[in-house]
């Protein structure tokens, strides 16, 4: 290989390993402008937010509850602010989500174990129709779940979600106190720890 080309192949290298570098660098500096767009803010709740939890975050900036029409199994039509007076975790869903459907027995068992007229566990279906829903109910015997569907199909951006599944709790005046998205594992210790202390402070 003659001199010439060998120093090309090192000025050309030279020149990729520096704009790899720029790219990697500009990329650095994005992620950590982005993360700080969606960064949380220390909350009540924080020392709970652990184990199973550990995704469960206070936003800087909550949107405000969503209070579009939701159709219920009976064909009635309610708004969360329907519930207020109570804590309720809504968990927007859908039978497509494969996350979702993973879930769902877990948030059924929460709803049996903590559900009371001072909380419930509301799963909003965000599928085409609510029959989808029912049958999946039906098919793996969700029984203490009520349903719910989200004829418009827009709640879950209104709230803010960034996916399927998203979970928020709400207070009793209908403020967000925090979220998790994704999947979770609703029933165990640590998510009843982290809701029996909502309890308590809200």
């Amino acid at each position: 290989m003659g001199e010439t080309h060998k120093a090309w192949l090192k000025a050309n290298g030279l020149k990729t390993a520096i704009i790899a570098a720029t790219v990697i660098g500009v990329g650095a500096v994005l992620y950590v402008i982005f993360a700080s767009l969606v960064s949380s803010t220390p909350g009540p709740l924080d020392s709970y937010a652990r184990g199973e939890m550990s995704a469960f975050v206070t936003l800087d900036e909550a949107p405000a509850q969503p209070l579009g029409r939701i159709v219920t199994d009976d064909g009635s039509e309610i708004t969360l602010a329907d519930r207020r007076g109570k804590l309720i975790l809504v968990n927007f869903w859908a039978t497509w989500c494969a996350p979702c459907i993973i879930e769902m027995p877990e948030l059924d068992e929460l709803q049996e174990r903590l559900g009371s007229d001072d909380f419930e566990v509301m799963a909003i279906s965000m599928d085409r129709t609510m029959d989808d829903a029912r049958r999946f109910y039906e098919e793996n015997g969700l029984t203490h779940l009520a349903l719910y569907h989200d004829p418009a199909l827009r709640m879950a951006m209104s709230a803010g979600a960034r996916g399927l599944p998203t979970t928020i709790l709400y207070d009793r005046h209908g403020g967000e106190i925090g979220r998790l998205t994704g999947e979770a594992a609703w029933a165990s210790d640590d998510a009843v720890a982290l809701i029996e202390a909502a309890l308590a402070r809200y």
